[in-house]
């Protein structure tokens, strides 16, 4: 949350109100879309009990920085995906206890306002942190920032590494099968759902708006959820949140690289069926 935060500026607050139409898109899609995506697939995949509230937490949090990097690697547009990153990010602080408390507060007990509390010491705080210091000191920011990169990477390390390790044997049973079906299924759908909601004939963004919003729903600050869960559901519902940091990281660079190489979706039939599209033509 730092690394996103030495990256802002007040000028970028700024040029939020500018672009109305794709951030309340993309901000729809983290908040509404995804929320209701998870209900239907926990549903459908009649997700066990151990892992429930951990993977509608995993549903319910921000995009995640990656994001950005996968929007530049599939030539989408990179400030959108930044700005949509940070207002996620500052309102989960108020959204994600809301979502949480909502829909999974009968299966769970939910402390709202205790889950607040720490989204604002693990993001705001470092998050309003970073943006004073790139700011105001800007001589701090160019020391600290090549090696943030390294710090974020073994923080997120051992967040994922943690509740796997501890869960392995859960993880390698018949039970665990059941909870990666799920989650691969739920980053496919928001990846999909997320472009082509952009897509709609109301909307009619454009290319790399739409190559951006659909790698914000579908790649969310994991790290985070997993966090969370750990604090306050058990660390067995950190499983969720920690299969999908991995999930979501092949599946969202594999998709940003496949732009990045000027395919579109409308060439996979090119691509998988050859002479069927050619006969198709003819």
């Amino acid at each position: 949350m730092l690394s996103i935060g030495i990256k802002l500026s007040f000028d970028d607050f700024a040029l939020a109100f500018k672009r109305p139409v794709p951030l309340s898109i993309g901000y729809m899609a983290q908040y509404m879309l995804k929320p209701l995506l998870g209900v239907l697939i926990a549903r459908v995949f009649r997700m066990p009990s151990a892992f429930f509230a951990g993977f509608m937490l995993t549903c319910c949090v921000s995009g995640a920085q990656l994001s950005s990097y996968a929007s530049f690697l599939g030539k989408g547009d990179v400030a959108l995906s930044i700005l949509l990153t940070t207002y996620s990010t500052i309102s989960s602080v108020i959204v994600t206890p809301i979502l949480t408390g909502l829909l999974i507060g009968s299966v769970v007990p939910v402390n709202g306002i205790a889950m607040a509390k720490s989204i604002l010491q693990v993001v705001l705080l470092p998050v309003t942190l970073g943006l004073l210091l790139n700011t105001y000191a800007k001589p701090v920011v160019n020391v600290i920032q090549p090696v943030m990169p390294f710090v974020a990477m073994v923080c997120t390390s051992l967040c994922i590494g943690s509740p796997l390790a501890i869960n392995r044997t859960m993880l390698l049973s018949s039970q665990g099968f059941m909870l990666l079906l799920p989650i691969v299924t739920f980053h496919i759908a928001a990846f999909v759902v997320g472009y082509w909601v952009s897509k709609l004939p109301q909307l009619r963004q454009e290319e790399p708006v739409c190559r951006t919003i659909s790698v914000c729903t579908g790649m969310q600050s994991s790290t985070l959820a997993g966090l969370l869960a750990t604090q306050f559901l058990g660390i067995s519902q950190a499983v969720p949140a920690a299969c999908s940091v991995v999930v979501m990281a092949i599946f969202g660079l594999t998709l940003a690289s496949y732009w990045g190489s000027g395919m579109r979706i409308r060439d996979l039939p090119l691509r998988f069926f050859p002479q069927a599209s050619a006969d198709a033509r003819s």
